[in-house]
């Protein structure tokens, strides 16, 4: 990969990063489990509402999930602006 010399773009990317994994953590705990409770009641899942497995089991899934992209994502983007650790 090229190496990047510019700090200033890998803090953008940074952020970026940051702001997208932080929309899809409150999209998944807050949109689903509580405003779009309503419309995902119906809806079943292990018996029990859709909301209530997002509000209980989805929204842990997710954030681990988000954990583990963040490594992966950051650990290139280290690698493209020469910070990483190797």
């Amino acid at each position: 990969m090229e190496n990047h010399n510019d700090s200033s773009g890998y803090w953008r990317a940074n952020l970026r990063l940051i702001k997208v994994s932080l929309v899809i953590w409150a999209l998944v705990s807050y949109g689903f489990g509580i405003l779009l409770r309503p419309l995902l009641s119906g809806i079943k899942v292990g018996g029990t509402d859709l909301s209530f497995w997002f509000a209980q089991q989805g929204a842990l899934i997710v954030f681990i999930a988000l954990i583990f992209f963040y490594a992966w994502r950051m650990n290139k983007l280290d690698k493209q602006y020469g910070v990483d650790e190797e």
